[in-house]
């Protein structure tokens, strides 16, 4: 399937994935993690970009960031790529492409969609087998939403904040949150949307960002193959 070409207008939320090549490893050591933490750090301040949640995963991470700028997220996944490869490569003593082809993104709607993509970025480790808990996991930005940890690169989204008012109440109540069933996002919307390049959202949503964008954001039907003429 052809993806779209990328549109990320200012002030509209966008979930990025990036996965390391043929699935490989991106991190190995904890100085790696530190490492590109800095860098997206540098990145979200230098290009206009704000992050509100993240997951480092060995071979992949997503991120849930703002753009404040035209071109912001392209712009950081640029400048992330370009000192983060390089830092990788000197380190381990390789050649190459780090990561595989371009960075999938998606536009989302902040309401009600929002904090379903937020909970499935931190959820992964869970997902994957690698702890019981989010909270268990270093590398996620769980730890500030639900455990009240300072993270210096972390905006939090007003979606976040409108759970409570106070900061008690807003780490109570997304605790909650997480710790309830998926309900009616199901991952695999979450993951069409990002494969594909379409916007999260419902179908108003969808039309206010081809209105924006001016590119299709809704998947094209599938219809009959056209009959080959036989001579």
């Amino acid at each position: 399937m052809t993806r779209l070409r990328r549109n990320c207008p200012p002030g509209l939320p966008v979930h990025i994935i990036q996965r390391g090549n043929n699935r490989r490893n991106c991190f190995v050591s904890e100085a790696d993690y530190k490492a590109y933490a800095n860098w997206l750090l540098e990145a979200s301040l230098r290009f206009e970009i704000k992050i509100h949640a993240w997951v480092f995963m060995t071979n992949h991470v997503h991120l849930l960031v703002t753009p404040m700028t035209p071109h912001a997220v392209s712009k950081s996944m640029q400048y992330l790529g370009r000192y983060y490869v390089r830092y990788f490569n000197y380190r381990y003593q390789r050649t190459g492409t780090l990561y595989e082809g371009r960075f999938r993104s998606s536009i989302i709607q902040s309401e009600q969609y929002l904090l379903a993509c937020q909970r499935y970025i931190e959820l992964n480790p869970v997902r994957a087998g690698m702890v019981d808990h989010p909270a268990e996991y270093k590398w996620s930005s769980y730890r500030a939403h639900a455990l009240g940890a300072k993270v210096k690169m972390w905006t939090p989204h007003p979606e976040y904040l409108a759970l409570g008012p106070t900061s008690e109440s807003r780490l109570l109540n997304y605790r909650k949150l997480v710790s309830e069933e998926p309900g009616r996002m199901p991952i695999s919307e979450i993951r069409k949307a990002a494969n594909t390049g379409l916007s999260l959202g419902n179908d108003n949503f969808r039309r206010e960002v081809e209105q924006l964008t001016g590119q299709r954001q809704h998947p094209l039907k599938r219809g009959p193959k056209p009959k080959t003429r036989q001579n």
